[in-house]
């Protein structure tokens, strides 16, 4: 009842459409179940009088009988029409609550899930879902009212046989529910299988140019064919399972014709029903045998759908692990101090991050942070702008526990610029404007100019519109890192965060990203995490980060001079060109 109660909040918007929808097919059942009683009124009274009296009624019956097909189809078209397009309505309200929830949950979701499965839920999970908000109450509703009209129609006919036929119809009604739980079961091993092919779709796709790289094609497909299969064979138990219903639902309706024929034959043999009466009763069994059809089709289309909710509901009913305190405040007029106090983090039961760490940071420094990879300098940054929340300590700005501060105002005063440089598909200048999205075209060159790209953009044919591929495959590691930097100019934060910025580019490259950066750092708190040691010298501190923690910190002299872990690590890179020249 409650995975019902959230669904039908989603047709609230549209009650005037479900409702006249419903109208329209309570209608057309009226229609349906009142020809055969046309007919046998027919055959009954009309047909065995005087030639001219059954032509003075024939005309007026034809004009209501058309009138009957006019309104059958008015109301054909709009259930057909409009009904549908309420579901695709309620399925995009869905869809853009899936992705807005999406958008809100905490790095940790994306850490635990794949993004294949979170298109399946988005796609195709929701277009069942709104195949059954559409079909579900309108199909139910359409067979209740011939089911029940057929039935009470029957009984003014013979009550006896009518009553044999219910009993065959309940027998019919138990093998269905017996058999629906099977087919749950199987519908939502579907759903997962079919999320399994998208996720490895998804991570060999996007993973194409590495494929390609080791000629690993053949592994692909072989881990793709896993997939597929597991999927495959979830279809053919769900297959075997709806064989065994619907051929079992169409024995029992062939058995509703042989109860018919064979009861009806005793009864006329009897003297207690004739044999017009049988053939409207006939006709009533053809209406009465198509509602429950409309049912078995339907039982498949409510477990695809009630599958494809319930997985709509695990994402929608996760909460997020970052969120705003009720009282949380607006960072405003922000200057710049940070303060790491007795940090501990670890990601979920896996083993300590960072352990009772403590660092300050003066407004307008800059800081670079040093060590070994696994040592914690990505995640002592990512607590900075609460991408995840520290589990003891506390991480403040300006004095300011950030899990007091709005996460707005908080992600919107720093900004970052990763080694892993994403670019959204469509033209260079949306790009570089997703730092400012409102920002004036003038701003966007200004930008480009000081992270020295504009020259670069102007070369190409559409300039600033140029379309740079899915990811930004058509530009060099350079010019999309060169891009990102645009993108935090245009952001304007006053802390900045450089992840490894340059750390995979070439030398030529790194000098004249290294010039914008300097730029970008000029009066801005910046933390940088630096895998070539030379950039950063100029450093205000360099903090050495180890499993134990803090190890070193100092300036670059003065770390050189104590001859410690830094002075080893820079030593080494200094062997390794000197050896490589």
């Amino acid at each position: 009842m409650t995975v019902f109660k959230k669904f039908i909040q989603y047709y609230r918007p549209y009650k005037a459409v479900f409702y006249f929808d419903l109208f329209c097919a309570l209608l057309l059942s009226i229609i349906d179940i009142s020809l055969p009683q046309v007919l046998r009124w027919l055959s009954a009274g009309v047909f065995s009088r005087d030639p001219n009296e059954i032509l003075q009624i024939l005309w007026p019956l034809a004009g209501l009988l058309l009138l009957m097909c006019v309104a059958r189809y008015g109301c054909q078209y709009f259930i057909t029409s409009w009904g549908h397009i309420m579901g695709a309505r309620m399925e995009s309200n869905m869809r853009q609550d899936l992705f807005d929830h999406f958008q809100r949950l905490s790095f940790s979701y994306y850490d635990r899930n794949n993004t294949g499965d979170m298109m399946s839920r988005l796609v195709s999970d929701l277009f069942d879902i709104s195949e059954l908000a559409h079909h579900g109450p309108e199909n139910i509703f359409i067979s209740a009212v011939k089911l029940l009209g057929s039935f009470l129609l029957l009984l003014f006919i013979n009550v006896p046989m009518t009553l044999i036929l219910a009993g065959v119809t309940i027998i019919m009604v138990v093998f269905s529910i017996s058999q629906n739980k099977k087919m749950r079961a199987t519908f939502m091993d579907n759903r997962k299988k079919i999320s399994g092919v998208n996720s490895r779709v998804q991570d060999s796709l996007a993973g194409i140019r590495v494929v390609k790289s080791f000629s690993n094609e053949e592994l692909e497909h072989d881990k793709f064919e896993q997939s597929n299969l597991k999927f495959l064979r979830s279809k053919i138990s769900n297959y075997k399972t709806m064989g065994f219903f619907r051929a079992g639902n169409s024995f029992f309706e062939g058995l509703l014709y042989l109860t018919v024929l064979i009861s009806g034959g005793y009864f006329i043999a009897h003297g207690e029903l004739a044999l017009s009466d049988l053939a409207v009763y006939a006709l009533y069994i053809t209406i009465f045998i198509n509602p429950i059809d409309v049912l078995v089709e339907f039982t498949e289309q409510f477990q695809k759908g009630y599958s494809g909710f319930k997985r709509f509901l695990e994402v929608i009913e996760t909460e997020p692990e970052i969120v705003d305190k009720p009282d949380a405040a607006a960072l405003v007029e922000v200057k710049g101090n940070i303060e790491y106090q007795d940090v501990s983090f670890q990601y979920n039961s896996s083993e300590q991050v960072l352990n009772h760490l403590n660092l300050n940071i003066r407004a307008g420094q800059t800081i670079a942070l040093v060590g070994p990879s696994g040592g914690g300098k990505t995640t002592l940054c990512s607590l900075l702008p609460r991408f995840y929340d520290v589990s003891a300590g506390s991480v403040s700005i300006d004095g300011t526990d950030v899990r007091d501060l709005q996460l707005e105002s908080l992600r919107s005063a720093i900004g970052i610029v990763q080694q892993d440089v994403y670019l959204f598909s469509g033209s260079i200048c949306d790009n570089i404007a997703y730092g400012k999205p409102d920002a004036t075209d003038d701003e966007i060159v200004e930008a480009a100019r000081k992270a020295n790209i504009h020259d670069f953009i102007m070369s190409l044919d559409n300039g600033y519109n140029t379309y740079v591929g899915e990811r930004g495959a058509r530009l060099s590691g350079g010019q999309k890192q060169r891009i990102s930097i645009a993108r935090v100019f245009l952001k304007n934060p006053k802390i900045l965060i450089l992840d490894e910025a340059t750390s995979a580019l070439d030398n030529e490259s790194e000098r004249r990203i290294q010039k914008s950066l300097d730029l970008l750092s000029r009066d801005r708190t910046t933390i940088v995490i630096a895998h070539r040691l030379s950039t950063i010298r100029g450093a205000d501190k360099i903090i050495v980060i180890g499993d134990d923690g803090i190890m070193e910190q100092g300036t670059h002299d003065s770390l050189l001079q104590a001859g410690g872990v830094y002075a080893r690590y820079y030593n080494l890179q200094y062997e390794g060109l000197e050896k490589a020249e």
